[in-house]
């Protein structure tokens, strides 16, 4: 198979005279000839999947890339496969020899070893749990696959593996130091099928991460913005990733993250509403108001991140708590346990208190009476478990 990530600046250097007998079995073929990597990559991040967007689309793990300036993080997507009957084997990063390499993925009639990494999402580390051919069409567990309201109608329920539909472990890596797996029999006997390498797509869809300054660890620090896509070229599923990073950095305030969240709760039930009434479809028109009205959303995240309206609680213990709720909501939104909706109420309360915490402070010359602290640290109780109940669906 030709090395396809090497026109993608994705380039190891690692002899094989350097790789130990044991960690031979791990090599696929076509391992990129260039500058080594001799740092760990970050931790994959945790996400929700987009619905599919339509029948006949599989599902391509996020992955961290490697560029001129460092890690940079591959949105999953949506794709559709090049022909009738293979699987996507995801790639993988394999630390040898005392520098990571990157094991290409590839399209084939079987999954192959991608390095025991747990991408969630029916690659829970070892095959593919998310469906199957059956004859010339894909048939999709839709207890790992979120194939949306009537959008797909080809699916059956294995709920067996539900344990593998999310990222338990995070390390992103096989070998020292990460997830110290090796090939099945059946991997081995995959790994030496004929192999289909990545569609013009997905090579343009790896083509803008890395070009994507945003995408970037040194930019995002592990939370990029933009971790999952429905499909290439298709809408981004980054508003509520963009939210919590406001949430967590201090940009947005709660205010301004209560506004952003009414707004993505009601798009999200016009969406829903529509969907109900066209058998689970979006027409055309619908789903050109839907995108202008996601890219109002996105001017407004912007504008909200950068205008001079910041969240900085002080450091006090009343401000500490503040700050920790906002950082367990921006940690609900990232991993999809709390909804766009539960996401605003419990910021209007946030706002609520802040506007007390601001009036009590003005009217004592910038302190808090025993009083006062008091009867703000009971909201803050309330807010707390408003969202441990949100998170956990009570």
């Amino acid at each position: 198979m030709k090395n396809f990530l090497c026109r993608q600046s994705f380039v190891i250097l690692l002899a094989l005279s350097m790789i130990p007998a044991a960690a031979m079995a791990q090599v696929s073929v076509g391992i990129g000839i260039g500058v080594a990597i001799h740092t760990a990559p970050p931790p994959l991040p945790v996400y929700v999947q987009p619905p599919i967007p339509g029948d006949g689309y599989m599902w391509t793990p996020g992955y961290w890339g490697w560029g001129a300036a460092g890690y940079y993080w591959v949105p999953g997507v949506w794709v559709r496969p090049p022909m009738v009957g293979v699987l996507w084997t995801p790639g993988y990063l394999g630390f040898a020899g005392g520098a990571y390499g990157w094991h290409p993925g590839y399209w084939g009639p079987h999954i192959g070893f991608y390095g025991g990494v747990n991408y969630g999402f029916g690659y829970g580390g070892v095959g593919f749990v998310g469906g199957a051919w059956h004859g010339g069409a894909f048939a999709y567990n839709s207890a790992v696959m979120n194939v949306g309201a009537g959008v797909v109608h080809n699916t059956y329920i294995d709920r067996t593996v539900i344990n593998n539909n999310t990222v338990i472990n995070r390390t992103s890596f096989n070998g020292a130091g990460g997830v110290m797996a090796r090939p099945t029999g059946m991997e081995q006997t995959a790994m030496n099928e004929h192999h289909f390498e990545p569609t013009g797509e997905q090579t343009q869809h790896f083509n803008a991460a890395a070009q994507d300054p945003g995408q970037r660890f040194s930019a995002n620090g592990g939370h990029p913005g933009n971790v999952a896509m429905d499909s290439v070229n298709g809408r981004r599923y980054n508003q509520q990733g963009r939210i919590a990073n406001g949430i967590r950095s201090g940009q947005l305030t709660a205010g301004e993250s209560k506004n952003l969240e009414n707004r993505e709760a009601g798009l999200n039930q016009e969406i829903h509403n529509d969907r109900q009434a066209n058998g689970g479809r979006l027409t055309p028109q619908e789903r050109q108001q839907v995108n202008r009205q996601q890219n109002n959303m996105s001017r407004s995240i912007y504008d909200d991140k950068h205008n001079d309206q910041t969240a900085h609680y002080g450091n006090n213990e009343v401000g500490q708590r503040r700050y920790n709720q906002q950082q367990r909501i921006a940690n609900g939104l990232n991993n999809g346990s709390m909804s766009a909706g539960q996401a605003g109420r419990v910021e209007q309360r946030e706002q609520n208190i802040n506007r007390s915490d601001a009036a009590d402070r003005r009217a004592n010359g910038g302190r808090l009476t025993p009083q006062e602290r008091q009867n703000l640290n009971r909201r803050q109780n309330g807010a707390s478990r408003q969202i441990y109940n949100d998170k956990h669906g009570k």
